[in-house]
């Protein structure tokens, strides 16, 4: 079973536990207002969507982490990868994508967990790009793309919800670069 650790975060597969947090952080319409239609869920829904994101790993090998904050072991929502199968003019793709509850949010952790989930698809799975899809309006989402390296691909509606997205991408290629040019800048400060 895949984990990945993060300074602050343990994004994990999900358990049975978590489903009740999970519940809460979907129940928030600020937290969903950016999410399909803005409609919340409630725990049986939220049941349904976490045995459907579990199945993403038995289908694709990847999927959507639960994240949990290292220091407490509390659920703060998910990140990871995903097949954006709302957006059929997309596909085949990979989709990086994050929800945390709103007690998580300005912290940095939903780029930190973004990031995790983008190095994740890379580095092990070797994908050749990575898109994230963000309604427009929700900036907080677009500063993160940013943050991950990604570049605006094209503005379109999605047939789900009728509602305006942006697609964003990051290349394997341009990862590598910026990861690169990383290491090289932290190796110079560190001479």
């Amino acid at each position: 079973m895949v984990t990945l650790e993060t300074p602050r975060l343990v994004l994990r597969r999900w358990r049975e536990e978590d489903i009740g947090p999970m519940a809460a952080v979907n129940a928030d319409p600020e937290v969903m207002r950016w999410i399909r239609d803005g409609s919340v869920l409630d725990e049986q829904q939220t049941r349904d969507k976490v045995r459907a994101w579990e199945a993403g790993w038995e289908t694709h090998g990847f999927g959507l982490f639960a994240v949990e904050i290292r220091a407490t072991g509390e659920l703060a929502g998910f990140a990871g990868l995903s097949v954006p199968d709302f957006l059929p003019e997309v596909l085949p793709a990979v989709e990086a994508g994050w929800r945390l509850g709103r007690s998580h949010w300005g912290q940095g952790l939903a780029t930190e967990a973004g990031a995790a989930a983008v190095r994740f698809g890379f580095e092990e799975l070797g994908l050749e790009r990575i898109l994230s899809i963000v309604q427009v309006g929700n900036d907080a989402s677009e500063r993160i793309t940013a943050k991950l390296g990604m570049r605006l691909e094209r503005e379109t509606v999605t047939p789900v919800s009728d509602r305006r997205v942006r697609v964003f991408e990051l290349s394997a290629e341009r990862y590598a670069y910026r990861t690169t040019a990383r290491t090289s800048e932290a190796a110079a400060r560190a001479r």
